[in-house]
Order: structure tokens, then sequence, then C-alpha cells
């Protein structure tokens, strides 16, 4: 370190005794999984001390900080220097000035970075199918290269199985890869359209072109498969890309700043790493749309951001999936499904898992002996030591799922599991009957591996509670009975159905996948993905004949019958019209 950035440390270290030196490092070993897991396992975020840093490369001194309780890990970014640990919290003043700097910094860099991509957009080089294949089939590359590395991350981030990372993520992004290369000759040509009588002779044809540089927010539940299966669709449709992976899962975010710039073209494609204030900096530049996945709070924030810039939004959000069990089904097989969809996909942490259950009164015991015998077959009678289910993400999400049911209303409702572990941050499958709806279980999205039952006297009363809340992200329903199937159909609203079974309406690459209402707005998968990062541009072309002197002024009554009989679809008015009637003198 140089002797200028030396005195800047002496000087923090005289005005800020509490700060005490922890040796050397470059910044990039901050963000290192494993420095964060012998810290705590904290995650990221930023904060940095007010100093006058000696040359431009440090016009403003940012830090990133590792947030432990009452400690902050500081260093200088893009140069070596030592850390240091404030040992209790930042003077207000430092807090907010280190805000204010670390602010003004990634401002200013994200601007850049937005600049750059708009330049390389506007040379067309997103543009033409070869560019676009070329990305695609990197990708392809880099999934089947780099296999074991994204396992690897799912399981830092989630301990998520190896299994479930290839069959929930790894194939699912894969296999939308290949289908873009299949079909994105067909998806960029023009559309032709029927011509209409009043612009005879002519052709309509709808144009899909790309809508320029879009911003990619992802989530951490499912921290591979739902940052680039966006990315795919934003690339197949011509664009350029800055995808935001989520801080919440280090160790996948990491990875794709690493793998991407060695797959795809990064003139066009950027990965920007962080937390709220990176998010911030990139919410406040204009971007040609926004596609969100996460939850309706910050959706909210983000399509605040957007109306600023008049930026279009996909925001894919989830809500309350609600299964309907009928007592008419093969129960077993109905069990396994629901089992594996809701603890079988990250441990109930998914927008599509099930949330809640609805059945009949005479049926709930018979359901819940059926769930146990499942919940033992698949993980055992301590399912806590199984590696076939997933952690909690972290800490917080681990405490405000447990919390939900430490409510002594909820708690005295659990009939299987409720067995946690904060040290691993595992809580086993738990089943509840008849919670009370007025608590928290029963009020937000769980998110989590709890799984309610709610009974009603009649199935048919199930449609009737699912409509009195807000419109799910899925619907289920279990049963033989094609009335009450085409009642579910034809009534509920929600995103996307699936009748026996669960969640596998999204690995239709035919079907759109989003939400509707508090669930999400647009869709994507498959063409859909193309369509969402795609505007069909309305094309109408004309020659010079076909001249219809009826439309110029000035306007007579003789003009004015010719042309309602044109607009009305009249065959004579047409020939009236290609005659140059009324004559008018040139």
């Amino acid at each position: 370190m140089c002797t200028d950035c030396e005195l800047e440390w002496d000087r923090a270290a005289e005005e800020w005794p509490n700060w005490r030196p922890l040796g050397s490092t470059e910044r990039d070993d901050c963000a290192d999984v494993a420095t964060q897991e012998r810290l705590a396992g904290a995650t990221l975020s930023t904060v940095g001390p007010p100093m006058e840093p000696h040359d431009r490369s440090m016009a403003i001194a940012r830090a990133w900080s590792i947030s432990i309780p009452e400690c902050t890990l500081l260093s200088y970014p893009h140069h070596p220097s030592p850390l240091f640990l404030a040992l209790s919290p930042l003077p207000p003043e430092l807090e907010l000035a280190a805000k204010g700097s670390e602010r003004a910094v990634m401002a200013g860099e994200v601007a850049t970075l937005a600049q750059g991509l708009r330049a390389s957009f506007r040379t067309g080089r997103t543009r033409p199918a070869e560019w676009r294949a070329a990305q695609l089939k990197s990708l392809v590359r880099m999934i089947e290269e780099k296999e074991e590395d994204i396992s690897d991350a799912l399981h830092a981030d989630l301990a998520k199985p190896r299994m479930e990372s290839y069959l929930h993520e790894i194939s699912l992004a894969k296999g939308a890869c290949i289908f873009a290369l299949k079909g994105l000759k067909n998806w960029m040509k023009p559309d032709k359209v029927p011509a209409a009588i009043t612009t005879f002779p002519s052709t309509a044809t709808i144009v899909p072109e790309p809508l320029g540089v879009v911003l990619i927010i992802s989530a951490w539940n499912y921290p591979f498969l739902l940052s680039i299966e966006p990315v795919i669709g934003a690339i197949a449709a011509g664009n350029a890309v800055v995808l935001k992976p989520s801080e919440i899962a280090p160790a996948t975010s990491s990875l794709f700043a690493k793998l991407l710039p060695e797959y795809v073209d990064g003139s066009c494609i950027k990965v920007v790493e962080g937390g709220v204030s990176e998010t911030t900096s990139l919410l406040e530049q204009k971007w040609d749309k926004i596609f969100y996945t996460g939850n309706g709070n910050i959706a909210r924030i983000v399509m605040a951001a957007a109306a600023k810039h008049l930026t279009p939004v996909a925001l894919e959000l989830g809500g309350k999936c609600p299964v309907i069990v009928d007592s008419n089904v093969d129960l077993h097989v109905a069990v396994k499904r629901i089992a594996v969809g809701k603890w079988g996909c990250n441990n109930g942490q998914a927008c599509i898992a099930p949330d809640y259950i609805i059945t009949t009164k005479a049926f709930v015991t018979e359901l819940v002996a059926s769930l146990k015998r499942v919940l033992i077959r698949f993980y055992g009678e301590d399912p806590l030591q199984s590696e076939d289910l997933s952690r909690i993400v972290n800490t917080n999400h681990f405490r405000r799922v447990t919390k939900l049911i430490e409510d002594k209303k909820v708690a005295d409702k659990i009939v299987l599991g409720g067995q946690t572990d904060e040290k691993q941050l595992k809580i086993a499958p738990t089943v509840l009957v008849d919670v009370p709806l007025d608590t928290e279980l029963m009020i937000g999205e769980i998110f989590g591996p709890l799984l309610p039952i709610v009974t009603v006297e009649k199935i048919e009363e199930s449609i009737d509670y699912i409509n009195a809340g807000t419109k799910p992200l899925a619907a289920y329903l279990f049963t033989k009975n094609k009335k009450l199937q085409e009642d579910f159909v034809a009534n509920v609203s929600a995103g996307g159905m699936l009748v026996n079974d669960v969640a596998l309406h999204l690995t239709n690459p035919h079907l759109p996948f989003g939400g509707v209402g508090d669930s999400g707005i647009g869709s994507y998968h498959g063409k859909f993905s193309f369509d969402c990062f795609s505007h069909k541009k309305a094309v109408l072309v004309r020659g010079f004949g076909g001249e219809a002197n009826a439309r110029y002024p000035p306007y007579t009554v003789e003009k004015q019958k010719i042309l309602r009989g044109l607009i009305n679809g009249s065959f004579f008015a047409l020939i009236l019209a290609l005659l140059g009637f009324p004559r008018e003198k040139r």
C-alpha cells in the first residue's frame, strides 16, 4: 500500500479509535464466500468512511462491509488496503456520509455502464440472428461445462440437493436455451396479417424488434434459473442486458459475475453484483424494460422507479397458492405430488409451491395420515438430518418462518413436524389444521416448509374461499370430478393452474408463466420470453397506385358517400374510389 493511503488509514484509526486493523487484503477478498462463512456467514452490503483519498481512482473511499452484530468490516475498493473492524456501531454522521459517498460512486458507475450498453445496442450489434444464436449457444456450453460449479453454488446458498438443482434449475435453463435456438428464426420473422379494404392495395406485417437495454433483477430462491431464463429471452429478442443477481444467494451471484463474461459478449451483457444501494442505483437509470422476480413490496419500489422514466415492467411475484383436494382422488399419488411440489421445491421456498390445502372436514384426517406416511418415506423420521431437504436461505428468513409457528394460536394447530434447527437453518416439513384465519401464517405468503390445511363442509366452497383472497401465481386441484374441474378453471383467477399435479405447468415452454393481479404482471418462458422483451411494430406498406380522391379536401357529399361505403366494406365504393371518383382537376 502506498504511503498516502497508509496516512489516510492512520488518520482514520486516530479519529475513530474503535476501529482495529485486521491485516491487508484486496477488496474482492471481502466478497469471497469462504470469508463470509468465516465471519458468521453474513451477506454483502455497502458502507464506507468519509476520507479524502489521494488520487482520482479513490475519489470517494467506498467500502464493502460484511454486517456482523455490532461490527463492520471495511476496506478500500480497487486498491490493496488494511481492513478495520468497527467494534461498535458507526457514528451517525459517519454512516450518513458513508452511504452518501457510496451512492454517488455507484450511481456514476451504473450510469457509465448503462451508457456503454446503449452505445453498443445502437451499433446494431445485438440485432442479427447470428449474434443472438451465438450467445445462446455459449450459454448452453456454459451450463454443460460448469454444471458442477452451478450445483456447488446452489448448495452453498441453499444446501439444495444436487438432484433438485439439476431437475429444477440446470436442466430447465439448458432446455430454455435449446428451445429458443430452435425457434429463433421463426420468432424473428415478420408476421403477415390481412390488409384492410381502406388501404387497398397494401401489405401489413407485425415486426418484432428489440426493446433496447433491459434490466433483469433476479431472486434468491432459484438463483440460477430465475436469473438465466429471462436473460435467455432478452438475448433472443436482441437486447443488451444487465443482470442483477440476488445478493441473498451470494455464491450464485458471484458465479454469474465470473462466468458470464467468459462465455457471452461482455459489451452487450453485463452482471452487476451488490445489495440495496447497487439496486437503487440501477433503478435510477432509464431502461427500456425492467424484469423483476421477487416479492410484492419490492415490486412496488421497482414499479415506482420505472414510472419515473415510463419504463415498462414485468413483475414475477408470488402469493398464497392454494391446493384443493377432493375426497375422490387417488390419495397416495396426490399426496406424493403435493409433498414433492411443496418440500421438494426448495423446502417450500418457491413462488409456485403450495401455500395451503383446502379439503373437507370429513376427509382431513385421512389426508393428514397420508401426508405423514409420505413425508416419513421421503425424508425419514428425523427430516432435519435429511440431505434431500434444502435449508432456509439465511437466519433472517429462518426466524421469520419460525416466528409464524411460535404464535400460540398457530402452535396448537400443528399435527405434523414443527422441529427446527437454527444452526443448520433447517425447518422440518410442518402440517397444521384449521389455523385461525387472522394469524400471520394465514394472511401472508408463507414461503417456507409450513403447510396449513383449511377445512370446509363441501369441497365446492373452496372456490369462494380462494376468490376471497388475492389472485395467486398458481392454483391446484386434485379431483376426478369433471364438473368441479370445469368450475375451478372457469371461476378461479390465477397466473396458472394445474389439475391433479403441482408445479409441472412451468416446465412446458409452450405455456406462459406469470401472475395476475398481486401475483405479477407479464409472462415469460419459451416464445413468451421472446415476446416479453420485444416490441411488436405495426408496418403497413403501400405503393403509389390505388389513389382515392375522396380522402382529400375539399370534402363534398359525394366524397362522404364513397368514404362511408369504403369504411363499411362496400365493393362498389372501392371500385369508385379506385377509378378516381369523384374526378377532380389536377
